[in-house]
């Protein structure tokens, strides 16, 4: 087998963050100052990444998404921008914002046009289909409400 290089390679990106090889960053996304992309991760274009972002490998943003600041994505999560796929139709998209300080879990699903609320928290292997408040915690499939953001920070504050 030909050498093929590994995977692991730091990528200083343009606007401050870093990327990890091998990875995809799409046409006119901005990624902000401290943040990380994963390896293996797809950020479509025209997203917008804000400061100290952490986006873990494998996850899938696609175009047109909006995370604000201190956003967390888990690994093989989606953020997706068409409900109806494939419309084929940018026109009928339904991008995702995500406000800052969110939390989404590993291998979570955000269906198009389903946004996040500052400082909420979508559970690792949930599937939100309706917007997501502030402050709240869901989980599951569909997600739901499962606990406030100020009790989940509690929570994690006692198992350290």
């Amino acid at each position: 087998m030909a050498q093929m290089p590994l995977g692991g390679q730091r990528i200083e990106l343009s606007g401050g963050g870093v990327a990890w090889w091998p990875c995809h960053i799409g046409h006119d996304a901005v990624v902000g100052p401290e943040s990380s992309i994963g390896a293996l991760a797809h950020v479509g274009q025209r997203v917008q990444i804000g400061q100290r972002c952490k986006i873990q490998g494998s996850a899938y943003i696609a175009d047109d998404c909006h995370l604000e600041d201190d956003v967390f994505v888990g690994p093989s999560a989606v953020l997706l921008n068409d409900r109806f796929p494939p419309s084929n139709d940018r026109g009928k998209w339904k991008p995702i914002h995500v406000a800052s300080g969110a939390v989404i879990g590993g291998n979570a699903t955000v269906i198009a046009g389903c946004n996040l609320g500052e400082g909420s928290v979508l559970a690792a292997g949930a599937v939100l289909t309706k917007h997501l408040p502030a402050k709240e915690v869901w989980a599951g499939n569909p997600a739901r409400y499962l606990m406030s953001r100020e009790a989940y920070d509690q929570a994690r504050e006692d198992k350290v």
